[in-house]
């Protein structure tokens, strides 16, 4: 039987659900359709109704090649059908000390804007009966909490989201590599994080999962501050993530830093687009429902676009 919103929010603490009840009132709808948007049916399968083409994987039955695409592009792609199973999501999200920063326009730090978003969409994941489980990291992946739909599934992962960061730097690559050895099925994976990485490391580890045919999301988590350098005169900047002290002068150097953040998105977003991963930019100064609702349309935009390539 499918709990009901009473039977989840007994198990809240009154401090956590203060936390977690506004955020779940503005974006209940908005996660709702976020879910709709994202898949037709919870997983591809092989039933009567066609849904898509993927790109053909080393393993795929060749049965499902659709040739006639072949002919017209010289690649193989297989079709997908609809199929009535159940969603099984995993939250992945960053607990790194660079995680707790937040400057004065943000609405909150990074890690508190992580685990909201990610507590909303377990709320209403399990709200539709369907599978959600969390994995919070570090320098590795620290708790693991593995898919379900039981009523104490709730408790569990707002108890691990509800945690505070620590002192570790960020070692993504590792993490994403130790949660593929831990996930025996395919999953709809969500990474939360402000990526404070080499991207060639997290782009290693994203590959992992996605030789394993996991579904990735990435959303990639900046504050105002980190994405404008607004800071003007001579400053002494406190490094997290044991980086240390250092003094600059912000505004001599803005241009530079702009075209580095430029260079890091861009080199993300072309290795999840080659991988067929969703790469989003979150602000923390954009409202959750605000940033859902955006994040929905521009990939509802980019699915009819890779079908539309994909057909001709």
């Amino acid at each position: 039987m499918e709990p009901s919103k009473q039977d989840y929010r007994k198990y809240l603490d009154p401090k956590v659900l203060a936390k977690i009840s506004g955020l779940e009132l503005r974006v209940r709808l908005i996660v709702e359709g976020f879910f709709s948007g994202i898949h037709h049916s919870p997983r591809r399968g092989l039933s009567a109704e066609f849904a898509d083409h993927r790109v053909y994987a080393q393993g795929d039955d060749i049965r499902h090649i659709d040739w006639k695409v072949f002919g017209k592009t010289d690649k193989y792609y297989i079709k997908e059908y609809e199929q009535e199973t159940n969603l099984n999501v995993m939250l992945v999200v960053d607990c790194s000390e660079s995680m707790s920063y937040r400057s004065d326009p943000a609405l909150m730090t990074k890690h508190e804007y992580a685990t909201s978003v990610a507590a909303a969409i377990a709320y209403l994941t399990l709200q539709q009966a369907d599978a959600v489980g969390v994995a919070l990291f570090d320098d590795h992946l620290s708790h693991f909490v593995r898919p379900s739909n039981n009523q104490q599934q709730w408790k569990t992962i707002v108890h691990e989201l509800d945690g505070r960061t620590g002192a570790a730097k960020t070692s993504i690559g590792r993490a994403l590599g130790e949660l593929a050895e831990r996930l025996s099925h395919r999953l709809l994976i969500v990474l939360i994080s402000d990526l404070f990485d080499d991207a060639e490391d997290i782009l290693r580890g994203l590959k992992q999962l996605r030789y394993r045919r996991h579904e990735l999301i990435v959303w990639n988590l900046w504050d105002p501050a980190e994405l404008t350098l607004p800071f003007n005169g001579p400053a002494l900047f406190e490094g997290l993530e044991a980086t240390g002290r250092l003094a600059s002068d912000p505004g001599s150097l803005r241009s530079r830093y702009l075209e580095e953040v430029e260079r890091f998105q861009s080199q993300m977003r072309a290795g999840c687009a080659h991988m067929l991963a969703d790469y989003s930019v979150f602000n923390t100064a954009t409202p959750l429902d605000v940033a859902l609702s955006g994040y929905l349309a521009t990939r509802n935009a980019r699915l009819r676009q890779r079908s539309s390539r994909v057909l001709r």
